[in-house]
């Protein structure tokens, strides 16, 4: 068999070489270049290729711009909550410190409301703080943080700002016991401040009071303050005590006169320890003792 003239298949045909096609797909580029710099005529191409590409865009940068976006979210949730923590620790701070403000304030009106009784006392006083109530469930007593070191005596009055809430009945050393005006085995007696007209007033355990043995007939009415009287010696005269609440002159030959404490004697907490103006003689002698 003869090749003599025969002919390659196409395929096995070899164009022109990679130097020359490279240097004319070069000038081709630099050709295109220039024309677009001069007529700008692929601005139109351009446009549309970066329409046709945009979902693509997005959705090669939707990975990242979760994973941004979630970082930011998280970082901004971690700076909330430490905020949110900061400011509540200063909310309970400014709380703290409102209540105490508030209690230094109660507590300086009722050493000024202390300090003007205490004037207007002419005899020696001692100011005290009741630490806590009696351990007593049968009586209404409390326990004061003064005792005999420091001039308490058993017996002296106990007031705060508005009036007497009890009298000193055990004295310790540095403490002393208080039996209140609301309790059923206390007494003092008092004087209407209109009319003078004086009785005792008594303990009910209900956190009243009631004046006892006083005729029916005897002018006093609701509203009439109670002061002490200082008959017994004990009680500086003048003190406030109570106001009547009620006077009921139907049940018996005596009248019912129900009072109400002037003091806050069961929510007082700085008093004064009243001292004697003087200490009443000696009770006279019985017959059989001569």
């Amino acid at each position: 068999m003869s090749f003599v003239g025969h002919q390659p298949p196409p395929i096995f045909k070899r164009g022109p070489a990679p130097l020359a096609r490279l240097f004319m797909f070069v000038a081709l580029c630099l050709v295109l270049l220039v024309a677009d710099l001069r007529f700008r005529y692929l601005e139109v191409l351009r446009n549309g290729l970066s329409v046709i590409t945009y979902p693509l865009q997005m959705a090669a940068s939707t990975p990242a711009d979760v994973v941004r976006n979630a970082a930011r979210y998280f970082g901004t949730l971690i700076d909330v909550q430490l905020e949110n923590a900061e400011l509540r620790r200063h909310q309970l701070d400014v709380g703290e410190r409102l209540l105490r403000f508030d209690h230094l304030e109660r507590e300086n009106a009722q050493l000024r409301a202390l300090l003007e009784m205490s004037q207007r006392i002419e005899v020696r006083s001692v100011a005290a703080d009741i630490l806590y109530n009696a351990p007593d469930p049968f009586a209404r007593k409390v326990i004061l943080d003064r005792g005999a070191q420091q001039g308490v005596e058993a017996g002296l009055a106990v007031v705060d700002a508005r009036g007497v809430i009890g009298q000193v009945t055990r004295v310790h050393p540095i403490q002393a016991e208080v039996t209140l005006l609301t309790d059923r085995r206390q007494s003092i007696p008092v004087s209407v401040v209109r009319n003078g007209v004086r009785g005792v007033l008594y303990g009910t355990g209900r956190g009243t009071l009631e004046m006892r043995h006083v005729l029916a007939d005897v002018d006093i009415r609701p509203g009439d303050q109670l002061v002490t009287s200082g008959l017994d010696g004990v009680y500086v005269p003048g003190l406030p005590v109570a106001t009547v609440l009620s006077v009921d002159r139907e049940a018996d030959a005596f009248a019912r006169i129900e009072c109400e404490p002037l003091a806050a004697i069961e929510r007082s907490v700085q008093v004064l320890v009243v001292g004697r103006a003087a200490y009443p003689p000696p009770p006279p002698a019985a017959e059989g003792g001569r």
